[in-house]
């Protein structure tokens, strides 16, 4: 029988890789996918082009605030993987308009209209953010919230929102908190497509403030694992960190990438004001995955930065557009 999944926000970095790796050649073989995305500044459509002729996949413009798109999709579904967010902290601090009605509203419109249509499973994809800074040790899924940016808090409220509705209606949610993502199709406006983009265009990299804010490094393969493992195997009501196992200084980070380039710090590093609020480090702890549902990171950091700045390298073209209409 054949599974119909509901994935917003599939035409981003995250959601797109989702899918494709769902409809692909290793895939369960027994689903059918509609993509929602209303193709913000984020969203590509070229990142569903490998899919586009598979016949489980359909693709629907729109917004998921919006009831009158929403309603009518989750009544043709038994399941909805929900990446569709707002998620560049730097803008977020700029305006947190667009990230409270995104990734509040937005889930709230999507998990009420899946209680009214009786959806059988409800995945909310959510972020490390959400549990501010960690000085020593890593975060499991009972800690507290500390959100620090407009970002970060959105996606905390949307978490609870989606949360809610398991304690009060029975909706069966299931929340995956994952550390920093990177690989191919990464918009560039964030830090590793970015870094890269600027070394193959002879720019010079920005690093923010002393360059040890430290991030835990999860390529989207691993996220992706992580994530039909909740989705087909996961708690009704249960949150699920997913962490790839690599903690770096930003620092670091670029001393990587500068080595895969062959260039040294002074000509290619430029040190930048911190951002406001900046959180030093984050580490989530992952033994509630592994041990429940035999999550394991699979991708060595090394090897994946290396595929990674080899996709940019042969696909200038997909990101080049990008980039200059972002001004980046």
């Amino acid at each position: 029988m054949t599974t119909r999944i509901l994935v917003t926000g599939g035409a981003g970095f995250i959601g797109s890789h989702y899918v494709r790796t769902l409809l692909g050649p290793d895939g369960p073989g027994d689903v059918a996918v509609t993509v929602l995305d209303s193709l913000t500044y984020a969203g590509n459509p070229a990142n569903l082009d490998a899919v586009r002729a598979h016949p489980g996949f359909r693709f629907v413009r729109g917004d998921i605030c919006d009831p009158a798109a929403v309603d009518p999709l989750m009544a043709e579904h038994d399941q909805v993987v929900h990446f569709a967010a707002e998620s560049h902290v730097d803008r977020s601090i700029d305006g947190g308009d667009t990230f409270i009605r995104t990734n509040v509203l937005g889930t709230h419109t999507l998990v009420a209209a899946a209680h009214r249509a009786g959806i059988q499973t409800f995945v909310q994809i959510s972020t490390d953010e959400v549990y501010g800074s960690i000085d020593e040790g890593s975060w499991p899924e009972t800690h507290p919230l500390r959100p620090s940016s407009p970002y970060s808090s959105a996606k905390a409220s949307g978490d609870l929102i989606a949360l809610s509705y398991h304690h009060t209606h029975g909706l069966d949610v299931r929340v995956t908190r994952c550390s920093n993502n990177y690989g191919h199709h990464h918009f560039p406006e964030k830090a590793i497509p970015l870094f890269i983009t600027h070394l193959m265009d002879g720019r010079k990299v920005p690093l923010y403030g002393d360059g040890g804010n430290v991030r835990d490094w999860l390529h989207i393969d691993d996220h992706v694992q992580g994530i039909e493992l909740v989705r087909t195997r996961g708690r009704a009501g249960e949150i699920y960190n997913i962490g790839g196992g690599t903690e770096l200084t930003n620092r670091q980070l670029v001393e990587l990438l500068l080595a895969e380039f062959g260039t040294d710090w002074a000509g290619a590093v430029e040190q930048v004001a911190d951002r406001k609020g900046h959180d030093r480090r984050y580490s989530v702890d992952c033994t509630k995955i592994r041990e429940e549902l035999g999550y394991a990171p699979r991708v060595p950091f090394t090897t994946g930065l290396a595929d990674t700045v080899r996709w940019y390298r042969e696909n200038r073209a997909w990101w080049e557009p990008l980039k200059a209409r972002a001004a980046l």
